[in-house]
């Protein structure tokens, strides 16, 4: 299985490949075209052995099954297409799409060709203690989910940051870029089918003019409801770029994830907290191995749906863009 990269404009394409690597894939090539000559740089400097090749190229290689991207968010469902029509399926970083037009033009698109278009959410498919949640959820250790309460704050690293990512119509707002993992999360935790926008809204508080810099978001399932905050004011002295935390209320206990860092001092990340009739349990995730990339890789080979089903995929971005549109 080989996969190229175009689209090195976020530092999310390093795990992309790393993974895909290591699930059993080869990397063809990379596109070095960025708008952020330090991803490209890092990119170079984790991958020595994979050459640099034009984009074009890159998409006329009949033995490239994957085009991996982390474009600029507006421009990954353009390139999406245009390599599915081209015969690649295509593994995306998120958001895969920002607006209602560009999901629309990608639902087309994979109808018509029947490639595979995923989106890695990687607050899920990154984390395995989200994984393992979400294994004792179905096993029924906490009985019917009522609530899931997703929070994804993030650090600001200003002086880092390219010119696209102060830009609304790049990124595609707050809810589109960040609140999709946690919409993903509230989908397949509760298992809701006909899931609603109840509430959104966005702020701006000074980090830069006109950026959004805090959002939320109440979402309402048949039997569940959901609500989400994601922002860009983790503080410097937190020892990681954002205290993603996972809290799923069940009708027989409670989960509780702290997936980047315990601020109560347990070192590494991934901690699970299960509460349940039986008393209180901390249960380390940590190292413990990821599915996504191997399940994807045996989708694109047998054209099956075992790491994410398509619908998913056009779900989450449906409620995100829907989320932002009513939050702007």
């Amino acid at each position: 299985m080989r996969f190229a990269c175009i689209g090195l404009d976020h530092r999310h394409i390093y795990d992309l490949a790393a993974h895909l690597i290591a699930a059993g894939a080869e990397c063809a090539g990379y596109c070095p075209r960025t708008t952020d000559a330090g991803v490209l740089d890092g990119f170079r400097k984790r991958f020595p052995a994979v050459p640099e090749l034009d984009r074009e190229r890159l998409l006329d290689d009949v033995t490239v099954q994957i085009v991996v991207t982390a474009a600029v968010p507006c421009e990954r469902a353009p390139l999406a297409i245009e390599a599915m029509r081209r015969g690649k399926d295509v593994l995306s970083d998120k958001p895969g799409v920002v607006t209602a037009e560009q999901l629309a033009a990608v639902q087309s698109a994979v109808a018509a060709t029947g490639r595979i278009f995923s989106v890695c959410f990687s607050e899920r498919f990154l984390t395995p203690s989200t994984e393992e949640a979400l294994r004792l959820v179905r096993d029924g250790a906490i009985g019917r989910v009522v609530q899931t309460l997703g929070i994804g704050p993030h650090r600001l690293n200003r002086a880092t940051r390219p010119a696209w990512f102060w830009d609304a119509a790049s990124y595609g707002g707050i809810l589109v870029d960040i609140a999709s993992h946690q919409i993903d999360q509230f989908l397949v935790f509760t298992r809701t089918e006909r899931p609603e926008i109840a509430y959104a809204s966005v702020g701006s508080h000074g980090t830069a003019p006109g950026f959004q810099d805090f959002g939320e978001i109440v979402l309402r399932g048949e039997a569940s409801s959901g609500y989400i905050r994601v922002d860009w004011f983790t503080a410097d002295g937190l020892p990681t770029w954002g205290d993603g935390r996972l809290l799923v209320l069940g009708t027989e206990g409670t989960i509780e994830l702290r997936k980047y860092v315990d601020i109560a001092g347990r070192p590494g990340t991934d901690h699970l907290f299960l509460v349940d009739a039986s008393g209180t349990r901390h249960i380390d995730c940590g190292g413990r191995p990821l599915s996504y990339f191997r399940d994807f890789l045996h989708d694109v080979a047998n054209r099956t749906e075992t790491a994410m089903p398509q619908a998913h995929v056009f779900t989450v971005s449906r409620l995100a863009i829907e989320a932002q549109a009513r939050a702007s």
